[in-house]
């Protein structure tokens, strides 16, 4: 049960008993008519902004518009109260027959509450980390890793078809700097004191597993091979041992993709129709949407794929964009860019509604072309939507944290992991919203303290599933479970922190669509941690009150009642850290 999609119906209806007119004489627009929880409570259950939203095109004052929707409002059973505050927002105070109609229906279903069904589902595409084959991941993966993950779980929850895809850059010169600095491991991995690791090529020490590979695979025979023949061998395998390396640390993190993208094969020739950027290249120009030209030097700092020449360009202006992009250089090998729009074809061919990007805050000047790409590729058929992550600062007790000695000159994934445990890092990740700065404290994200939102929110679930427990101790001889817990006398459910509890979990839904259509799974954290609060601020007068405990010895119908509401609880914390990503366990010790 939604209640807020229930209410604003209700809104609506009472809308059209009053035969409202605009100036053309018309019926008024209701679909800017919404009902949302006060932000303060001490205000009323339900809040809505009818008046405030039409009152201007019906030529009316807001209070003199709320005026008479609350008269239609009072009239509702389920409302017990009505108020006008500021201009014109109502303020709705609502039967506990209500929230006890939400308690039954988050019950009933169970750990799909909040869930959205949608027929078809929509296809999503979602691509997040993306880093270079070259190495561990390392600290600035993190947040774009854990906010995609995310995503990826909200959408699928809020009804979607969700592809969980990794782009794999291994077309690039960072991918010869590679293979020459693993073919120096395998020198040493012969036994050959290479000295310093030379200026360009990659120091870290997860190179040297690369070098004992190469070594077992090939002996000694790469030595005797030119470039030419054992470049392309030392590539394969370094390569594929980053990618392990990349999957590896990823799942330490509960990250897995579905897909993983190789910009290799947008390169590679297929036969007479030549390669997937040369389809490509080949539907833009007969949309037109190609000329040859040149373009201005852009401000700032200038790309080291840019040149004051003619080149092969794309109409990115026409779609939005701040200038026309370069897909061929002028000597006729592809920038980029190409790659980046033949793989967002790619993604279209495969039918994907919505492509989804998660980028660093470095590539902040990417969301305008690649929704240009998206929608000259697919004739606007398929939505584009950027979101960037901001840099993670790591703090040790309010200190930077130094670099690591593994990785040669960054602190990786793996380090913070593995030092604090997946389920810190990705709440904490999400406990910012993805375009704002965050600094990261070990020490903080273990202390067990309200402080910490991560502990808060799992102790609280931890705590809930404490009392179920309990009760089947307490009283052995009755069902707790969902079935038994659905029978519950609910009415019994009256005091005003049950009530508030109540409330909170009727947001869930609401807060599901919200954070899916906007794109925000932070908010999902944000709410969960709300929810732990308001569960806390209850469980806490049950200390100075015993009777408002929710096992009462020698009263097994109210504790019934009261362990529904516990259940309901639990099923929606639940829910929430999986979205997550995060562990919800039945005890913390």
């Amino acid at each position: 049960m939604n209640i807020f999609a229930d209410f604003t119906q209700r809104v609506k209806n009472a809308l059209q008993t009053l035969d409202l007119k605009d100036a053309n004489g018309d019926a008024p627009d209701l679909s800017r008519v919404v009902v949302e929880a006060p932000r303060d409570p001490a205000h009323g259950d339900l809040a809505t902004n009818a008046a405030m939203v039409l009152a201007k095109p019906l030529g009316m004052k807001p209070r003199d518009l709320a005026e008479q929707l609350t008269g239609r409002l009072d009239e509702e059973p389920d409302v017990t109260e009505t108020t006008i505050a500021g201009p014109g927002f109502i303020n709705m105070r609502v039967a506990p027959a209500v929230w006890h109609g939400v308690l039954s229906g988050v019950l009933e279903a169970g750990d799909s509450y909040g869930a959205i069904v949608q027929t078809p589902a929509p296809r999503v595409n979602v691509e997040y980390v993306s880093a270079n084959p070259t190495g561990p991941m390392h600290v600035g993966h993190i947040r774009g890793a854990v906010v995609g993950d995310a995503l990826a779980n909200l959408l699928q929850f809020a009804g979607n078809d969700v592809t969980k895809e990794y782009y794999i850059n291994d077309a690039g010169s960072q991918i010869e700097t590679l293979a020459r600095s693993a073919l120096l491991r395998y020198r040493e991995a012969l036994g050959e004191d290479i000295g310093v690791i030379p200026p360009g090529l990659y120091p870290g020490d997860y190179l040297k597993p690369v070098g004992q590979r190469l070594k077992d695979e090939y002996g000694d025979t790469l030595l005797e091979k030119p470039e030419a023949e054992w470049l392309p061998l030392v590539k394969e395998v370094a390569i594929a041992s980053m990618l392990d390396l990349i999957r590896e640390d990823l799942a330490a993190l509960g990250v897995e993709h579905e897909v993983f993208f190789s910009e290799r094969t947008l390169h590679e020739k297929d036969g007479a129709n030549g390669s997937k950027i040369d389809i490509m290249l080949d539907g833009l120009r007969a949309k037109g949407l190609i000329y040859q030209g040149t373009l201005p030097p852009p401000k700032g700092q200038v790309p080291e794929d840019w040149e004051d020449r003619e080149q092969t360009l794309f109409r990115a202006s026409d779609f939005g964009d701040d200038t026309d992009r370069a897909l061929k250089k002028s000597d006729g090998s592809y920038t980029y860019f190409a790659a980046d729009v033949a793989y967002f074809q790619d993604k279209f061919e495969r039918g994907f509604d919505e492509t989804i990007y998660i980028l660093g805050a470095d590539h902040s000047g990417y969301a305008k072309r690649l929704q240009a790409v998206g929608k000259a590729v697919s004739d606007g058929k398929t939505d584009v939507v950027v979101r960037f992550c901001q840099l993670v600062k790591l703090m040790r007790d309010g200190e930077p944290v130094k670099m690591s000695k593994r990785s040669g000159d960054f602190i990786t994934l793996r380090e913070v992991v593995d030092e604090v445990g997946p389920d810190p890092v990705r709440f904490m990740m999400l406990y910012r919203k993805n375009d704002a700065p965050l600094d990261f404290d070990f020490k903080k994200v273990t202390d067990e303290t309200k402080d910490n939102p991560v502990y808060y929110v799992q102790y609280s679930h931890a705590r809930l599933r404490s009392n179920l427990r309990k009760a089947k101790e307490e009283f052995p001889d009755i069902g707790f479970e969902d079935a038994d817990l659905e029978k519950a006398d609910l009415a019994l459910l009256d005091d005003q922190g049950e009530l508030e509890l109540m409330a909170k979990i009727a947001e869930w839904p609401k807060i599901v669509n919200v954070a899916a259509n906007t794109h925000e799974p932070h908010r999902i954290a944000f709410y969960l941690y709300e929810l732990a609060t308001t569960l806390s601020r209850h469980y806490t007068r049950g200390y100075d009150s015993p009777h408002l405990k929710f096992i009462q010895t020698g009263n097994p119908k109210l504790t019934l009642a009261r362990l529904a509401l516990v259940r309901a609880i639990s099923l929606v914390l639940g829910a929430g850290l999986s979205i997550l990503g995060v562990n919800a366990p039945e005890e913390m010790r």
